[in-house]
């Protein structure tokens, strides 16, 4: 999520708000995260927490014996990357260069049947990731109240950045991911190589 709020991180992580604040603060103490004044204030990992929250959860995959199911999920999971990103864009440009003013309420049902559709496609890859390691369960209900709210015409909730729109919980999904497979984006065509 980049910079947090205390609280957003406490309710991502399923912890009471005080104790995701001792945590952080602990965190910071060992150079892992650094609270960010100012204009958007929030917590945020330091590339050497990054590197130690990537150790443990490789340690994690190693230790239950899910790394192949999870790198085999991974690999299902790109091209469902792939469509959500081209639906996002129709979603906030239409025919390449024209802004959606969303007045087209035709084109702004396709777009969302669309979206409706990746979701029941890509279920199967969210339902083997959460078998896998519980922490990817939260996925599953994140991005279908997000798709409700779409559905109801909330349209912040397809791709703000405000809110937990589903393209920011997706956006999630894919770093957790990436994290846990230790995979960069730029070598993400390579993630079932090693």
């Amino acid at each position: 999520m980049g910079f947090g709020p205390a609280e957003a991180i406490a309710e991502l992580a399923g912890l009471a708000p005080g104790d995701a604040l001792a945590l952080l603060r602990d965190c910071r103490a060992r150079g892992w995260v650094v609270l960010r004044e100012g204009r958007h204030p929030g917590w945020g990992l330091t590339p050497a927490g990054r590197a130690e929250g990537e150790r443990l959860l490789a340690g994690e995959l190693d230790e239950r014996g899910v790394r192949p199911t999870v790198v085999g999920a991974y690999q299902r999971f790109l091209p469902h990357n792939a469509v959500l990103l081209a639906t996002c864009t129709a979603w906030q440009v239409r025919g390449g260069n024209e802004l959606n003013d969303h007045r087209d309420e035709a084109y702004d049902a396709e777009v969302i049947e669309r979206l409706g559709a990746l979701h029941a496609a890509a279920a199967p890859v969210r339902a083997t990731l959460a078998g896998a390691l519980e922490r990817f369960a939260a996925y599953e209900a994140r991005l279908g109240a997000a798709l409700e709210r779409v559905r109801r015409g909330e349209h912040e909730w397809f791709t703000g950045a405000g809110v937990a729109s589903y393209h920011s919980v997706w956006f999630q999904l894919h770093e957790d991911l990436l994290a846990t497979l230790g995979v960069d984006r730029s070598g993400e065509a390579r993630a079932g190589d090693g």
